[in-house]
């Protein structure tokens, strides 16, 4: 018997564009490099390796966001316990939308994402370094 989605990604992506906080990249280059500010880099370590990261960030793959946020899984990490803002990207911005309203239901806030990701990121000339990250870890520029 086949499958029948209730809810397809279209559905879930406006939910998600009506809780989440979109930043342009002028306005996410203005938190660039800022104490109280994380970017949160969501896209596998192929990605990373094959289209260069953002200075700083935190690498966070999407599929442990939920266990690393939460202070009573063994994943933990603690930089999601600080008194930061933060902002989510990742290659196009649709995960991104989708984790940024996971992780406001979860209870972290201040979270917003980057419209269109990444790629708007590099498109616009914003910095941007090739290489790799450890998850859990942040560029070199944090």
């Amino acid at each position: 018997m086949p499958q029948s989605i209730k809810k397809g990604y279209k559905a879930l992506l406006a939910e998600a564009d009506a809780v989440v906080p979109a930043l342009e990249v002028g306005e996410a280059r203005a938190l660039q490099g800022q104490d109280g500010t994380v970017f949160v880099d969501l896209r596998d370590p192929r990605e990373i390796e094959r289209e260069g990261k953002m200075p700083g960030a935190f690498h966070c793959p999407r599929g442990m966001l939920e266990f690393w946020i939460d202070p009573e899984s063994p994943y933990h990490k603690p930089i999601f316990g600080e008194d930061k803002q933060f902002v989510f990207f990742c290659a196009g911005g649709w995960r991104s939308a989708l984790a940024a309203k996971t992780a406001i239901e979860m209870g972290l806030r201040p979270v917003s994402h980057l419209k269109g990701g990444f790629g708007a990121w590099k498109k616009a000339g914003a910095p941007t370094e090739m290489g790799t990250t450890k998850s859990g870890e942040k560029g070199s520029a944090g």
